[in-house]
């Protein structure tokens, strides 16, 4: 028995099941959250040592770092189906990153707002101007732009091929958050922020921030394929399929 994915490609056969995965990724985001949380507060050690040793607040990476690896991970998964739907003028991919965008956003304001939560007692303040802070607030520019130019567009052909070129061209700025954080000579880049590295980190601090990021993984399954519901419903609202799936609604 073989699987034919391309029919998944049209709305009308997405939506039941997108539908059908989105209660299952609610269950893994709530499970996965309390492990997570667990984990990062009760089985870590009080105190985070190294060059700049942190006491409880140092916590907070447990919800600050999966949060900047989303920002950046569904930036490109944004930019994916917005050049799949340039190339193949599908609507569905259009679609899938208009839904994707406002959890990325939200993703990458949460992850400046517990930097400058974590900032303020390490450093002594909540911001400072150095390339790793200000590439990922430029990220957090391209993503409420996106969502801007999208909306500002009557036109929805026009409004997705016009994000959709927005958002590549913002595909630059994932590399260089990436090169801010892992500058290759810290003389060169230096700032507050540390840089990223799995390997130095204690067995129960990865342990917490990878099910932490796997939590948010699920998240935005969750929420982006219930707003990919609602932008089908609206975008085929004269579809057939729609007028009958509303009128069993009413039926119920």
């Amino acid at each position: 028995m073989t699987l034919n994915w391309f029919k998944f490609a049209s709305p009308a056969t997405f939506y039941p099941l997108a539908g059908r995965l989105t209660r299952p990724f609610w269950i893994l985001t709530g499970v996965l959250l309390v492990i997570g949380l667990y984990w990062g507060f009760f089985q870590t050690a009080d105190q985070l040592g190294g060059s700049n040793p942190q006491k409880e607040y140092y916590r907070i990476i447990f919800i600050h770092v999966p949060a900047a690896w989303m920002s950046m991970w569904l930036y490109i998964v944004l930019v994916f189906w917005a050049a799949i739907g340039l190339v193949f003028n599908t609507r569905l991919s259009f679609m899938m990153a208009n839904a994707v965008a406002p959890t990325g956003a939200v993703f990458t304001f949460l992850a400046l707002w517990t930097g400058a939560f974590w900032g303020r007692p390490s450093w002594g303040t909540y911001w400072d101007w150095d390339p790793r802070l200000t590439s990922e607030l430029v990220l957090f520019f391209l993503y409420i732009g996106y969502i801007a130019l999208h909306s500002a567009i009557d036109d929805t052909r026009r409004a997705d091929r016009a994000s959709a070129l927005l958002a590549i061209v913002g595909l630059v700025m994932v590399p260089v958050i990436y090169w801010s954080i892992n500058c290759p000579d810290p003389t060169q880049c230096a700032a507050l922020h540390q840089r990223s590295g799995l390997g130095k980190i204690d067995s129960n601090i990865l342990f917490s921030m990878l099910t932490m990021t796997l939590a948010f993984w699920m998240y935005s399954f969750a929420t982006s394929f219930m707003r990919l519901r609602s932008i089908i419903l609206t975008r085929e609202a004269e579809a057939s399929w729609v007028q009958e799936l509303l009128n069993r609604e009413q039926v119920r």
